[in-house]
């Protein structure tokens, strides 16, 4: 089923307000990578002190 988007809607369009939600949304998925890189980061940290490994220090 397509749904065709009527004039009256494009007409009620704010760009500059397309713009900024563009940019919130931008701004949102960066922060959630980094947010997942550091809980990935933190679990092999968890997993090697778990094995009786120290992460700071390096293996003999």
């Amino acid at each position: 089923m397509e749904i065709k988007a009527n004039s009256t809607d494009t007409d009620l369009r704010d760009v500059d307000l397309d713009e900024e939600l563009a940019g919130i949304l931008t701004a949102i998925s960066i922060v959630s990578k980094r947010l997942a890189k550091k809980l990935l980061a933190l679990q092999k940290r968890d997993e090697s002190t778990e094995k009786g490994g120290n992460p700071d220090e390096q293996d003999e």
